[in-house]
């Protein structure tokens, strides 16, 4: 059924209609709406057989997943930024106990300084914590994405992550296309745990492992992750068959069978970069668009064979580790190997900086001349960078950077400034 509304709503309505029986609910900017919505639903009858938890962090929201999960329960629960942090310790635990909780990160950076706008830095910061991540694109996406996740997670017994981009989906207006609940329980059959807690047939779950058997646990907890390379794929062409959609998988090209330049990215950026491909296009530049759509596991496989005859490929990443660069195309060096294909490495969007149409036909221009080095950063202020740098070389005691560049872009009077 096709409706109108916000990316927050439809993840609530997708989540509803896969019958959850325990939600963990703590609200964190930008995914309240998710977890109120589906609370609403509760209270008003439309999500039976369902005991809607609020609790007082976001390390007791998935701690409460947690435990009804270890008894056999279906369990959701959604956090982001600093609300993905307080709960890291718990994240651990539910990947290592193979509950197969899901989790919608409405992605946000990560403070200091204080922001509260989209990028990815929250969700790669739990990139190897055992959990699959799956990124989206639109909000129809991540509607079927959410539905796949519990079936994939439940297959698998291991905890799955959907990430969308904070504000730019979870707070965007879109046309969606409602499962029907029919559908949704042809597709997703009810919940039967690879393990649960049962008085009447007692088990531990959780037991200290030593060094005698550690490895081969984790080991086991990586098998996981391959299997899921394999399942992901069958996965989505169930979906497609009953739904008609194809909204998951592995990886997704555009335009990318004959292109010398390939474009790597995740989430919402895609459909910018898929407006700016097909400009170039029309002016003969053979250039195309891949989006990772499953980013643990990591599709080493896939992006070989998709990205073989690439002649240059620029990964467009909304995150970076500090003293290292770009995360996304660290990891696709090692996929790719020994291949001599130039991977740019461009850093962009930081803390919901809009990544324009306009930025992008300048970073493309300058990759056909091969003009970028090293890891680049879209649309940095080099003036603001160098004042800020000279300052602290004259001044011992010249103040909180994040403040003064404050006072230099001119958000805070440099006069006034309380």
């Amino acid at each position: 059924m096709l409706k109108q509304m916000d990316g927050s709503l439809a993840v609530a309505r997708a989540v509803a209609l896969c019958r959850p029986e325990v939600i963990g609910a703590y609200p964190i900017t930008p995914q309240t709406h998710i977890v109120e919505g589906i609370g609403e639903m509760v209270k008003a009858g439309e999500l039976e057989n369902c005991e809607f938890i609020n609790v007082e962090s976001e390390f007791a929201a998935l701690g409460v997943c947690i435990g009804a999960s270890a008894t056999g329960a279906r369990t959701y629960t959604a956090t982001a930024s600093q609300g993905l942090l307080y709960m890291a310790e718990a994240v651990y635990n539910a990947s290592g106990l193979g509950l197969p909780i899901v989790m919608t990160i409405g992605n946000r950076s990560i403070g200091a300084p204080i922001n509260i706008w989209n990028d990815h830095t929250d969700a790669m910061s739990m990139r190897d914590a055992g959990w699959i991540q799956l990124y989206v694109e639109t909000n129809q996406k991540a509607v079927d994405v959410h539905i796949q996740a519990f079936r994939l997670a439940e297959l698998l017994s291991c905890p799955v992550m959907v990430c969308m981009d904070g504000f730019i989906l979870t707070h965007a207006y879109e046309r969606i296309d409602v499962p029907e609940q029919e559908q949704v329980d042809r597709f997703l059959p009810s919940f039967e745990p690879v393990q649960a807690l049962d008085p009447d047939s007692p088990m531990s779950i959780g037991a200290m492992v030593g060094p005698e058997a550690f490895t081969e646990v984790r080991y086991l907890a990586h098998h996981k992750q391959l299997r899921a390379l394999e399942l992901i794929p069958a996965i989505n062409e169930e979906f497609k068959n009953i739904f008609g959609r194809d909204s998951g998988g592995l990886i997704k090209t555009y335009r990318a069978e004959d292109a010398e330049t390939i474009v790597v990215a995740m989430g919402s950026v895609i459909g910018t970069i898929k407006d700016v491909v097909d400009e170039l296009r029309e002016e003969g530049v053979k250039i195309g668009v891949l989006a990772i759509r499953s980013f643990r596991p990591f599709p080493a496989s896939c992006l070989r064979e998709a990205l073989r005859d690439a002649k240059r490929i620029i990964v467009i990443e909304k995150s970076f580790a500090l003293g290292m660069g770009g995360i996304v195309s660290t990891n696709l060096r090692t996929a790719l190997g020994n291949s001599t294909t130039p991977i740019c490495s461009v850093v962009a969007g930081l803390g919901g900086r809009a990544i324009t149409r306009r930025s992008l036909h300048n970073l493309f221009r300058k990759a056909r001349k091969d003009e970028l080095r090293g890891t680049y950063f879209l649309d940095l202020d080099c003036a603001v960078v160098k004042r800020e740098l000279a300052r602290e070389r004259e001044k011992r005691r010249s103040g909180s950077t994040a403040e003064n560049i404050l006072k230099d872009v001119g958000v805070v009077d440099a006069a006034n400034p309380f």
